[in-house]
């Protein structure tokens, strides 16, 4: 959606990210993005840039709309402070082409235009952090979270500040087409991958960018493999190297020595797993090749400051209040 004086990141952040998709699924896959307004012409962003929207608000709804992304915008009141702009024709708009939607998502303090449109009653939602206060006093309805990067609550999605647009756009090609695909868009855009959900702001970070393709593969290797053995010893084995130069070589490329680096990519598994399911301690702590809940609790508490249990609590996606992902 456009409309006068929106953020011009959130506008454009999320079709850079969609339209590696073709490029990196080798031409399989591919987005069709629409730019909305209210009228054909020119929008002016808040940066000062005009935009030239694809369609009316009107010819969109008359579209099938898999996903509406509804960006934000943002003035500075008499005191200076922030606050969150929602312009009741937008809102009404918002409403409106929700209605036809597979999927809804904001981006950054669009949050407070779902909120407006009445979108995000009785959910857990996510803004950027210097209106967050303003989205929960405003609608009280609203279980507002200003501490993950983006919420997943059924079919509505919100993300948070700005430059966290494309952490949420990973996220729904990550829905849409696998984490595979997602990781490679996320490489090229030299990030990290933010899996679909509640993903917190503290991230174990295991995707740096990697000179060799030596250490390239034995990140596949690990990650292929986390529920089996890998010891220094075994990965020195795979990369026919020795133990000592093994060591040089995490150190050197990826900051990190080989086990730790190992125990942060079974951290994340783990973190996946108690994001997306129901599976027990003792399960997770098995798939993710910690071998004992007693191991697994610790690794968690060393890379997160938190529990397992107390992690799932906080970050599990889907089913809430009777509501499940789709």
């Amino acid at each position: 959606m456009l409309f006068e004086g929106v953020d011009l990141l959130d506008v454009t952040g999320p079709p850079e990210v969609f339209s590696l998709v073709r490029r990196e699924s080798g031409g399989t896959q591919e987005y069709e993005v629409l730019l909305a307004a209210e009228t054909p012409g020119p929008v002016t962003t808040a940066a000062g840039v005009r935009v030239l929207p694809d369609a009316t608000f009107a010819e969109a709804a008359a579209r099938r709309i898999d996903t509406l992304l509804v960006p934000g915008s943002v003035e500075t009141d008499a005191e200076g402070r922030i606050r969150a702009v929602t312009d009741p024709a937008v809102v009404a708009r918002v409403r409106e082409l929700a209605a036809g939607a597979r999927r809804i998502a904001s981006v950054c303090v669009g949050a407070h235009l779902l909120a407006a449109a009445g979108l995000l009653d009785g959910r857990r939602a996510t803004t950027h952090w210097s209106t967050a206060r303003q989205l929960a006093a405003e609608h009280p309805a609203v279980e507002v979270d200003a501490d993950p990067i983006f919420v997943r609550e059924g079919p509505v999605w919100t993300g948070a500040g700005i430059s966290a647009c494309l952490d949420l756009s990973l996220a729904l090609v990550a829905d849409d087409l696998g984490e595979t695909l997602a990781l490679r868009v996320a490489r090229h855009l030299v990030m990290y991958l933010k899996r679909p959900g509640g993903q917190s702001q503290f991230s174990v970070p295991l995707e740096p960018v990697s000179t060799t393709r030596r250490v390239e593969d034995l990140r596949h290797h690990i990650t292929a493999n986390l529920a089996g053995r890998l010891t220094v010893a075994d990965l020195a084995a795979y990369a026919h190297v020795g133990e000592r130069q093994l060591t040089r070589i995490f150190k050197t490329e990826l900051g990190a020595t080989p086990s730790a680096y190992v125990e942060a990519a079974r951290v994340e598994r783990a973190r996946a797993e108690l994001e997306s399911g129901d599976a027990t301690l003792e399960r997770v702590a098995a798939v993710c090749g910690f071998g004992t809940t007693d191991t697994l609790v610790r690794a968690f508490r060393r890379q997160l400051g938190s529990t397992p249990t107390e992690y799932r609590a906080r970050f599990r996606t889907g089913a809430r209040s009777g509501r499940s992902a789709p």
